[in-house]
């Protein structure tokens, strides 16, 4: 009898299901499901960079996604469910009560943004995430010393200090913060007691500075050295953290009923989406993973004997077991990828979004629609056409800040090079470029401090929706790039984690042996343009230090 595991995967804006035999890897369906709430653009001021999502969102849209499986696979497939993990987006906590019970959960802060989870690329708290800096710098020891040097302001710690100090009201209701990975994993297994509660060691070591040199988190008293309004916190915290290949718990019978699956089958510790991508992706020493989209997460691995004492600056963390147990796993990323090019195309829309609808009565959104839907293809199409000159327009990609290297979200993009001749096409290939460059950042910053990255694979939407993106990165970043097959390769992780957690397989190399995704597509460097793009590469590189004031 054949067996599956559920992968659940939470992006920016939909949750994706996905069921997987484990025996085969077969991949039997999928179904995504957008956030109401979100679609609808509530509890967000883009222009305050807030950006939070409902917690009643995740939970009505799991029973959505999961129920939808059920029409697309034969009957009495649910039946033969044996596991299920989750990842998430992150760092996306949200504060939560004596009870565990997320605040927008109860009738008093059901409205209330500062109750619900921040998102990821909520940089509300950059103030905030300075002051954790220089606290850690100052201190006997660096407790950012594992995590890059340098705090976010898309971090745990910073969130949670922002709201308190800008939320009376909620700081006084709350017991704890809670990652989105892990509160899903809790609520599956009716564990989100904070005396029960359990976390994963993805998020923590990569957002809440918990590493095994100093034995779990920091002090209490660093936290309130920083703030007093952060007293007490870190002491809710269960510092004995688990890798992803771990049974978290089993699935109540409450939720067994909601989601059509068998009570008690297993569930996994849950991760970010990035760090599930890379296990689909079949993640090892020497290649990098790139999750493209929004923005992009850069996961690799590396053995303790490889890195050895070094501690990586300017990256969001390195944590032994964070992706594959027994390897540190090194995470980097761009704050926005696929957010600069909708941007773009949301600037050249303008007049088709809002004046078509005074010319036309009848008519005009069909025609908006297929404008839309049709933009960025066109823009690619004639962008490929154009040569590739060390004179071309050069941009930068930090529309939304910078992640990686060296956080720094008050830093912003800029274009130079732009004259009469400048249109849209050779405007948005500055941009691509940009992108491009942004990761090229990346993996020099790691190779400078003994990373190995040879190779590239990407997985998400862009790495199959744009063959002009794609080679543009090879010519840039001068390597191959691997494109995976599966269309859900987070999700895949997930359940190529679930199926270990359930006893399926021994380790996760023996999963990933039968169940990670085959390439499907390969770009190799164009040497006519490597040599141009280092030339470019260093005007990039000039103008970010002059943007950010002569910082790296």
């Amino acid at each position: 009898m054949s067996r599956y595991t559920l992968g659940l995967d939470y992006g920016s804006d939909s949750v994706r299901a996905l069921l997987v035999d484990v025996t085969t890897g077969t991949e039997l369906a999928s179904h995504m499901v957008n956030y109401p709430r979100w679609a609808q653009g509530r509890y967000c001021v883009p222009a305050r960079d807030q950006y939070r999502q409902h917690p009643q969102d995740y939970i009505d849209s799991l029973i959505q996604v999961v129920n939808a499986l059920w029409k697309k696979v034969p009957a009495g497939t649910a039946d033969n469910v044996v596991g299920m993990s989750f990842d998430t987006t992150g760092s996306t906590p949200v504060p939560v009560n004596a009870e565990g019970v997320p605040l927008a959960l109860t009738d008093a802060f059901a409205e209330n943004p500062n109750a619900m989870f921040v998102l990821w690329k909520d940089h509300t708290a950059v103030k905030e995430a300075s002051e954790i800096t220089k606290a850690a710098n100052n201190n006997d020891v660096n407790y950012l010393s594992y995590m890059g040097g340098i705090y976010s302001s898309e971090w745990y710690w910073a969130k949670a200090l922002h709201i308190f100090r800008n939320d009376a009201a909620v700081k006084a209701a709350t017991y704890s913060w809670v990652e989105h990975c892990d509160w899903m994993t809790a609520l599956m297994c009716g564990t989100t007691h904070p005396s029960q509660l359990q976390m994963g060691r993805c998020a923590t070591g990569h957002k809440l500075m918990w590493n095994e040199a100093w034995n779990g988190f920091p002090p209490n008293s660093f936290f309130t050295s920083i703030d007093p309004l952060l007293d007490g916190i870190v002491d809710t915290l269960n510092p004995s953290t688990q890798p992803s290949d771990k049974a978290a718990g089993n699935l109540t019978q409450e939720w067994a009923d909601k989601l059509g699956l068998p009570a008690g089958i297993v569930v996994g510790f849950g991760a970010f989406d990035c760090h599930m991508g890379a296990v689909a992706a079949n993640v090892r020493e020497g290649v990098l993973t790139k999750v493209m989209g929004t923005s992009t997460c850069d996961i690799t691995v590396t053995t303790p004997q490889t890195l050895g004492d070094t501690c990586v600056k300017g990256i969001c963390g390195q944590v032994d077991g964070s992706v594959i147990p027994g390897m540190i796993g090194l995470e980097a990323g761009q704050s926005a990828f696929g957010d600069l090019y909708a941007w773009f195309k949301n600037l050249v829309l303008w007049p088709t979004q809002n004046l078509l609808h005074e010319l036309m009565e009848t008519g005009a959104s069909e025609l908006a629609d297929k404008i839309e839907a049709i933009t960025l293809q066109r823009l690619s199409n004639d962008a490929a056409l154009l040569p590739v000159s060390a004179n071309d327009i050069t941009a930068l990609d930090w529309v939304n800040g910078r992640r990686t290297p060296d956080v720094d979200q008050t830093v912003s993009m800029a274009i130079t090079g732009i004259k009469m001749g400048a249109d849209a096409p050779k405007l948005f290939k500055a941009l691509v470029e940009a992108t491009a460059f942004g990761a090229r950042a990346i993996t020099e910053r790691f190779r400078s401090e003994g990373v190995p990255i040879d190779s590239v694979v990407v997985i998400g939407g862009i790495s199959k929706k744009s063959d002009y993106v794609m080679q543009t990165c090879a010519d840039v970043w001068n390597c191959p790039i691997d494109v995976l097959e599966s269309e859900q390769s987070c999700a895949l992780g997930a359940a190529i984690m679930a199926a270990v957690a359930a006893g399926e397989y021994p380790t996760v190399a023996d999963a990933q042996a039968v169940m990670a995704s085959p390439v499907c597509k390969q770009y190799l460097p164009n040497p006519e343009n490597t040599g141009v793009y280092d030339e470019l590469y260093q005007k990039y590189q000039s103008l970010g230090a002059y943007i950010s004031g002569g910082k790296p």
